[in-house]
């Protein structure tokens, strides 16, 4: 199996094409395995600034077709051109898919260097694919490997202690563009109940807010300050609740996006400044209500552009484990799609070696002369596996493993399908815990039968007393 991802991000496109991509995120990792059998398994990571999706494919032939795939479908649900859709995606294979999700999950790669709610949406995106049936076996390991390695971050390194975040950095800002920096006096009201909206009000509460009244379009307000704290807002109340705000906060990501004509009916006769956050991807807030007087916007390039700088060694750092995660991730990918190769070869020797002791039994019958000569033809089966058993861990370590498949095609006509099943039969399971280590030379013998059944049905007692003796 292979995998790649198609990463758009604040870095590469504009926070607008952002969202633009983004609408319908929810469905594309069911339509794309539904309609297109180049992709085995999909995950999405939409967040506030980032819209990302990765997927495993049978093989690298099918990597491009996999590619067109996902443009298509999102162009189909977003509207916006494939040639468009196609150009505002990098696009990334090999290491550097995990090297990217590993730096994004440890916030890395975040408007805000080293912030922490990324993680948790790490591992949100994770759990709807699985939930879906969307996600491969191959992106379960990757989505789990980028979390274990987003706690390392956070561990081993000083980005963990510093508790910054994009909620963290636009109340700061908030803060400073404020006649009074104090947030326990302040009236706020949020818009949302997701995610952000739950990080915002934890933030908050942090400062010593209490004077926060929440309101959703979907009606879920009432069920958020149940758990979270603050007052549920109805449309009946929030002009007025608007009215006498110090600040208001936009995490809805709704398409009824408030203008600037809004805020400023709903703020007539109030003399009181007022901060506008907009955390909305898609903008809860028009633009334009930056020129209106006593209006301060504080918007997501806002916070990007008042992220402080991290410390260089401590950066540093990160990246080293990071890359070094994304390495032992690859090595093991490497040596796991190596796994069927092995299997593969140990079973063709089997079927060799059990055609050859079919002959001997029916010439000489079940002797102990039989069981001599099938004792020593299994003995030398195990010496011949050796080599190409290490070689093949040699190769999978330098990423070489479709050369010893070829080989194994060309020299045997043994054909290793890229998603190979696992095989119940004891070669299988005498060989795949030795494909899981790492370096090791030891090699499991060729697991003998339990006993051959004679034409009459019963067992022969000669192999039963020969699997005990070579066991």
């Amino acid at each position: 199996m292979v995998l790649l991802s198609l990463v758009a991000t604040h870095s590469n496109v504009d926070l607008e094409t952002v969202a633009r991509l983004s609408v319908g995120a929810p469905q594309v990792p069911s339509s794309v395995l539904a309609e297109d059998r180049s992709v085995t398994g999909a995950v999405v990571l939409a967040t506030c600034n980032r819209f990302e999706i990765y997927a495993e494919t049978p093989s690298e032939e099918d990597v491009e077709a996999a590619r067109s795939a996902i443009v298509s479908t999102i162009s189909a649900y977003s509207g916006i051109p494939e040639q468009s859709v196609s150009a505002s995606f990098e696009t990334h294979t090999g290491q550097d898919v995990a090297e990217h999700l590993f730096a994004v999950g440890a916030g890395l790669d975040s408007a805000v260097i080293g912030e922490r709610e990324i993680a948790g949406q790490v591992r949100r995106a994770l759990i709807e694919a699985q939930g879906s049936g969307a996600a491969s076996g191959g992106l379960v390991r990757l989505f789990q490997a980028a979390s274990r390695t987003a706690k390392d971050v956070g561990a081993q390194t000083a980005l963990g202690s510093r508790g910054r975040s994009i909620v963290s950095v636009a109340l700061e800002l908030a803060g400073d563009l404020s006649e009074d920096p104090d947030w326990s006096g302040k009236s706020v009201v949020l818009f949302g109940t997701g995610a952000y909206a739950g990080a915002t009000m934890a933030a908050l509460r942090d400062r010593g807010c209490t004077d926060v009244a929440v309101f959703s379009s979907s009606g879920r307000a009432d069920a958020f300050v149940a758990t979270r704290g603050g007052a549920a807002l109805t449309a009946t109340d929030l002009p007025g609740a608007m009215r006498r705000a110090d600040v208001v906060i936009g995490c809805s990501g709704s398409d009824a996006r408030i203008d600037a004509a809004d805020i400023e009916r709903v703020r007539t006769g109030s003399d009181t400044p007022l901060v506008i956050i907009d955390l909305a991807l898609s903008h809860d807030f028009d633009p334009a209500v930056a020129t209106l007087d006593g209006v301060e916007l504080i918007t997501l390039e806002s916070v990007r552009a008042a992220a402080p700088d991290e410390q260089a060694d401590a950066l540093a750092q990160a990246g080293d484990l990071v890359r070094g995660a994304a390495r032992s991730f690859e090595e093991q990918q490497a040596t796991r799609a190596m796994n069927a190769a092995i299997v593969a070869l140990r079973q063709h020797t089997q079927t060799v070696l059990d055609a050859e002791m079919e002959r001997v039994r029916a010439q000489h019958g079940c002797t102990a002369a039989a069981e001599e000569v099938e004792f020593a033809l299994r003995r030398m089966v195990r010496q011949l596996l050796h080599v190409p058993t290490v070689r093949a861990r040699e190769l999978a370590a330098e990423g070489r493993q479709d050369e010893y498949a070829a080989a194994l095609e060309a020299l045997y006509g043994i054909d290793v399908s890229p998603a190979a099943p696992t095989a119940s039969a004891a070669p299988t399971a005498s060989a795949a815990p030795a494909a899981e280590g790492h370096a090791s030379t030891a090699e499991a013998p060729v697991a003998p039968h339990a006993g051959h059944a004679h034409p009459e049905g019963a067992v022969c007692p000669v192999d039963h007393e020969r699997s005990v003796r070579s066991a």
